[in-house]
């Protein structure tokens, strides 16, 4: 597959980019996209910290009173919740969200996210440099280049520092090197734009 290469405000750059299909020609499956980004979102979450309960606190078990004619409710012991320092009734329980997915299906879905945007009209430029990293003038190429409201940039094995300058106070445009290219990144984005270095360092990616 060949795409056109582009300059950052979308007018046409000199030379095509040849896309390996065994990485950017995947046709996407619902059910492995929707494995990843499953699994991307549940390793994301933190532990659940469990509390403690009646029989984890540390209090006496013998019961304090008498069962009858003491005048007050019946108790066996200090571990009650009713009690201060007791445990707590229906307390959080620990929960782990450590959820395992095979290498090959991770490496499949990417392929497929990757596939995805490459159908959709995938953007590639050749590289990520910028005159004057500012603000104003960034927004304005890329407002020119009309890629969308949400747009992931990915560069080579680092980021473009004056891009990333230029681009950090942008809303809706993220960037990433390339080996943080992950599925849900790639999918919740309108519009992917890929430099030459990330599309070398990606095929590599999978070839190694």
């Amino acid at each position: 597959m060949k795409v056109k290469v582009l300059n950052l405000d979308g007018s046409a750059a000199k030379g095509e980019v040849e896309l390996n299909d065994a990485v950017f020609g995947v046709e996407p499956r619902a059910d492995i996209l929707h494995r990843v980004v499953t699994w991307q979102l549940e390793n994301r979450r933190g532990i659940a910290r469990p509390t403690r309960e009646r029989s984890d606190v540390s209090r006496t078990g013998k019961k304090f009173g008498r069962q009858k004619g003491g005048g007050t409710a019946r108790h066996g012991d200090r571990a009650a919740p009713v009690f201060i320092g007791g445990g707590k009734a229906h307390g959080a329980r620990l929960r782990e969200f450590d959820v395992s997915l095979n290498k090959k299906v991770r490496a499949l879905g990417l392929k497929m996210a990757l596939s995805s945007k490459a159908k959709a009209g995938l953007v590639v430029v050749d590289t990520l440099d910028v005159k004057d990293p500012k603000t104003k003038g960034l927004a304005a190429q890329l407002a020119k280049a009309n890629w969308g409201k949400k747009v992931l940039v990915i560069d080579g094995e680092q980021v473009n520092e004056g891009f990333a300058l230029a681009a950090r106070n942008i809303v809706g445009v993220n960037v990433l090197p390339a080996v943080g290219a992950n599925v849900y990144d790639i999918l919740k984005h309108d519009t992917l734009v890929l430099t030459r270095a990330a599309v070398e360092k990606l095929e590599a990616r999978f070839n190694g």
